[in-house]
């Protein structure tokens, strides 16, 4: 990131790395073996067929020993018809109207589809008790807290009764803050302007010093309190692991407009030149890669109210960016971590040997998913600080004035050089750096009907434009700004041709008095 910095010291006020939204997930793992569940009905000596009585008569204590009966008292229970009411909202609109200030704004409750066990029959008529999808209800305790600020810790009330703990550390960040006394001006998960962004950052290193597994414990406690003594003569602890983190940089600029100078310059780059393999770069991926064996891909662009955003997928995790006022944010998000390495002894071995091996869910590998997630953001930053540093005008159109040998013939036989300012030429390359054949390419009859409109008036004259299109084809490879598709007759501009088409189309329809007040 150095390079982005250095490039834009003057423009930048301050820069924050942390996490924004984590979501942690609390299970109890030995009931998710293939006996699982069988073991625990034996320790608890209950018969298998009673097992749905048994479970409905935990959950019941569950629900006895939870905060509901509290959040009623106080009028903040809300039972939800429909999984697809938003708890963030509906628990938002709960605080504002009890004007709540700190600890608990609500309990809601909702059934959703879940990972469940039930009674079955195995294939010898025997019974069993495994899990399966279904659906059950769920508890969603949403708090002000003390130290991480607006939280919910989800339970699930039935076997294998699976916790869910969301946290934002910008929220946390901004608890920290107000600790310390240091202003600052925040809009949603992102701060505009910090006093002290040093610091801040220091505050935000704080958190990867965190003791997890005894922080969520708590939180665990406060929400399921009967845990574990409802599983009777088989406690078990819940094992946390990360379910989904986002890590984010961002990098506020002194103001909304000198950020919008440079953000659609930026997003032409990273949807017009960034291939598969600089994104699988961008996330870590090392390494020979090519189309064979390597993930697939994915990437769009979404116009929001305050901003553009353009995210790329690579093996269900994602790097995205936007901007929203002056703050321009990359932020790494982390679903599926076995991509990524750390350096680390076995599982079942953690006296063995230290070598890479796949990053784990599990909480114990939460500073080496920061580490790697800053390198993807940084990654991503620097590309963009390369965009920053364009050739002239000159640098890009001089090479194709010249004349240039001609594809697949001897060196003494040329094609003419481009005159870019010339009206055929330019609707030439107007016509090919269209964005309609980005994905499937361009073909002789696409290009005869964009710079012939009007109908041929006989064969002959169609057969007349089609030979000369061959020849434009045949000029615009030779000065590599068409690449033609394998055992096709399409052809795709590339992306660095792309970068020189618009560049001189720009400088030929610049108005003189601003190129004049420019140069100036």
């Amino acid at each position: 990131m150095k390079a982005f910095l250095q490039r834009f010291a003057l423009l930048v006020s301050g820069v924050l790395s942390g996490f924004d939204r984590v979501v942690f997930k609390g299970k109890l793992r030995q009931l998710y073996s293939p006996d699982g569940m069988n073991y625990y009905m034996a320790a608890n000596h209950e018969l298998l067929k009673e097992f749905k009585v048994h479970a409905a008569a935990v959950t019941q204590r569950v629900l006895r020993a939870s905060l509901v009966a509290k959040a009623k008292e106080q009028d903040r229970f809300v039972y939800l018809n429909s999984s697809q009411i938003s708890k963030d909202q509906t628990a938002r609109e709960v605080a504002d109207q009890r004007g709540v200030q700190d600890g608990l704004v609500c309990v809601l409750q909702c059934v959703e589809p879940c990972w469940m066990f039930d009674l079955a029959k195995k294939a010898d008529g025997k019974l069993t008790v495994r899990g399966e999808p279904g659906k059950c209800s769920y508890l969603y305790h949403y708090f002000i807290h003390p130290e991480f600020g607006w939280m919910y810790a989800r339970l699930q009330t039935w076997f294998p009764f699976e916790m869910q703990v969301g946290i934002n550390g910008r929220e946390w960040l901004s608890r920290q803050m107000d600790r310390e006394k240091i202003k600052y001006l925040r809009n949603d998960n992102k701060f505009l302007w910090v006093e002290d962004w040093q610091r801040a950052q220091t505050l935000l290193d704080e958190q990867l010093r965190t003791s997890w597994v005894g922080v969520l414990d708590a939180l665990q406690e406060q929400v399921h309190p009967l845990h574990p003594q409802h599983l009777g003569r088989m406690p078990l602890r819940y094992n946390w692991t990360v379910f989904q983190s986002e890590w984010a940089t961002d990098v506020a600029f002194h103001s909304e407009a000198e950020l919008n100078r440079w953000y659609d310059r930026w997003l032409r780059q990273a949807i017009l030149n960034y291939d598969s393999i600089d994104l699988l770069r961008f996330m870590g991926r090392t390494g020979r890669l090519n189309s064979n064996g390597a993930p697939e891909v994915e990437t769009n662009l979404h116009r929001f109210y305050e901003g553009k955003r353009i995210k790329h997928w690579v093996d269900h995790n994602s790097l995205k960016m936007y901007n929203c006022f002056n703050v321009l944010r990359p932020e790494t998000t982390i679903t599926n971590p076995r991509g990524f390495q750390v350096f680390r002894s076995a599982t079942n071995d953690p006296d063995g040997p230290m070598a890479w091996r796949p990053m784990r869910r599990t909480v114990a590998d939460m500073h080496r998913r920061a580490e790697v997630s800053q390198k993807c953001n940084e990654r991503y930053l620097e590309a963009l600080a390369a965009t920053a540093a364009t050739r002239t005008v000159k640098d890009l159109a001089e090479p194709l004035t010249r004349r240039v040998p001609q594809p697949g013939g001897t060196a003494s036989r040329k094609v003419r050089g481009l005159n870019p300012l010339a009206a055929n030429d330019a609707a030439l390359l107007t016509a090919i750096s269209d964005p309609k054949w980005m994905v499937n390419g361009i073909r002789n009859r696409d290009l005869v009907a964009t710079l012939f409109p009007t109908e041929p008036q006989d064969r002959a004259q169609r057969r007349q434009r089609s030979t000369h299109v061959t020849r434009l084809l045949r000029l615009l490879r030779a000065h590599s700004l068409l690449q033609k598709v394998p055992h096709t007759h399409r052809y795709q501009i590339s992306a660095e041709a792309r970068t020189k088409i618009q560049a001189l189309l720009a400088a030929r329809n610049a108005n003189p008095d601003e190129l004049m007040t420019k140069a100036a």
